[in-house]
């Protein structure tokens, strides 16, 4: 089970913002905006959930796997083998 951490909020925060957003591009399609205009507006959302990526990884590694390594020996394998599994969405 996932602890809320004080990052959070601020990740929830932005992906309500980027799926906002989104739904924003999705009517700008449908009324057939300037290419242009739409990928700019693609771009911006990419930016804005490899930021929420970033910040919800980083929070990981700060918090729960730095507690895990100073505790027991088992619960530390179990979440090196977690980073090791979560590493693969950097």
């Amino acid at each position: 089970i996932m602890k809320t951490h004080t990052s959070h909020p601020d990740i929830i925060k932005r992906l309500r913002r980027a799926y906002g957003h989104l739904n924003k591009i999705i009517q700008m399609v449908e009324e057939e905006r300037p290419c242009i205009e739409v990928a700019q507006q693609l771009q911006a959302v990419v930016n804005a959930l490899a930021s929420a990526k970033q910040l919800f990884v980083q929070d990981h590694i700060e918090h729960c796997l730095d507690e895990s390594i100073s505790g027991n020996s088992q619960k530390a394998k179990e979440m090196i083998v977690e980073f090791k599994e979560l590493t693969k969405y950097l």
